[in-house]
């Protein structure tokens, strides 16, 4: 794993009274170990906060350039009694000893806890004296969704999501907005990284002023369902689709490691048709690969669809818990008309219900709900599938207290924005 900063002092974090509200002075911060960590996200407590991939230990060894922690809270964290987790990455800013502090979509906490200051205040103060100058978090709860239903028939021109009235539209999101506002936090600026194929979650650098991570996402609703139910949830070009691909015999199977290197092939072929760049390399889906398979046996895998021996598609997919996300997807430019990602998809979602899963992530989906906009075929693509749009609370960001941190925040922002 990556080196684990030791904070300056042995001392654990407590929350302090500065700020309105009681304060759980049962609550201690501290380092933990990177098995403690897991076991808390496998236990029904650290299982119901629903983390993300990227906040699982594994996801330090995937990142270079940047160091990182392990963070616990609770009772008594070396114990493991514990009530949330965080993995913090951090960027030296250059020419300095102070750090960039990253969660991407973390931590993992209780969202729904009135009191945030119980656990937010000692982990500012940990940060401060490990030598951050600034932080970005990405909670967890939603702010609004929009049904598939609902969006197909309101796509215009110049129309956006922002323009549809959210088929719910999630008040904890909205509660813990307010909240962090109330405490200094300021929301990034506008989503970036949106309109990759399947988004790659791979993240930023942060501070850079856009989220690192896609703000929209699209979600298709597992629990509860039948394999009928999933059939049926599709649109009638997407049923199509999967009973062509079937009859022209497209096969879908689980790859290996050794078929990294023709999924980043046929990547750069769709980066190049689509438009858009990750910027992943081979070596990086191979540390991923390595990474997460090591922490969990099938954590990532990697499914291809063949057509006449030829490798057509290849789409990732990654199981945390009770939650299945469809990562990257790449296809080559020809024979597009046998189907094979279509076919892929529907083999994933039906492993994920299989698996137990609550939720099959899409990541990322643009905002644009204009079909003229070159971006909106990979919405209308997924919403195809029948699930949701979900649009997160994004990233927040805060200088971690006094003014040469706001005045070395600002100027690592600049600093990002020049690269």
């Amino acid at each position: 794993m990556s080196a684990l900063l030791v904070p300056p002092s042995s001392s654990p974090a407590r929350p302090s009274r500065n700020g309105d509200g009681d304060r759980n002075q049962d609550v201690v911060l501290r380092p933990i170990t990177a098995q403690t960590y897991r076991a808390f996200l496998a236990s029904p407590h650290g299982e119901a906060l629903g983390a993300g991939f990227l906040q699982c230990p594994s996801w330090a060894d995937v990142k270079e350039g940047w160091r990182a922690q392990l963070l616990g809270w609770g009772p008594d964290p070396e114990a493991g009694e514990l009530t949330g987790v965080a993995l913090v990455l951090l960027r030296q800013f250059p020419g300095t000893r102070k750090y960039f502090a990253y969660l991407p979509e973390g931590p993992v906490a209780d969202w729904s806890d009135p009191d945030l200051d119980a656990w937010l205040t000692p982990l500012l103060e940990h940060l401060r004296r490990t030598g951050a100058f600034a932080v970005r978090i990405g909670p967890s709860p939603a702010h609004r969704r929009w049904s598939a239903a609902r969006l197909k028939p309101l796509t215009g021109p110049g129309r956006r999501l922002g323009d549809v009235l959210a088929s719910e539209v999630d008040p904890l999101g909205t509660a813990v907005a307010e909240r962090l506002r109330a405490r200094g936090w300021g929301r990034c600026g506008r989503a970036t990284g949106t309109d990759g194929a399947g988004g790659d979650g791979g993240g930023g650098t942060g501070g850079g002023g856009g989220d690192a991570q896609p703000r929209h996402v699209f979600q298709v609703p597992l629990a509860g369902r039948t394999t009928e139910d999933l059939w049926s949830g599709l649109n009638q070009e997407w049923r199509r689709n999967v009973r062509r691909a079937r009859k022209e015999g497209v096969e879908v199977v689980v790859g290996s490691a050794a078929d990294l290197p023709e999924f980043c092939r046929l990547l750069a072929l769709t980066e190049r048709r689509d438009g858009f760049r990750l910027g992943r390399s081979l070596a990086y889906y191979e540390r991923q690969y390595a990474a997460l398979n090591a922490e969990e046996p099938g954590r990532m895998k990697l499914y291809l669809a063949r057509h006449q021996g030829e490798i057509l598609a290849a789409h990732t997919m990654i199981t945390v818990g009770r939650r299945t996300w469809y990562q990257t997807g790449a296809s080559a430019d020809h024979r597009r008309e046998v189907r094979p990602s279509n076919a892929l998809q529907w083999r994933m979602l039906l492993d994920a219900h299989a698996g137990g899963a609550d939720v099959y992530d899409m990541r990322g989906v643009p905002s644009t709900l204009d079909p003229a906009e070159r971006a909106y075929g990979l919405l209308r693509w997924k919403l195809g599938t029948g699930g949701q749009v979900v649009e997160t609370l994004g990233e927040w960001e805060r200088s971690v207290g006094g003014s040469a941190n706001h005045a070395l925040h600002r100027a690592f922002q600049a600093y990002l924005k020049r690269r």
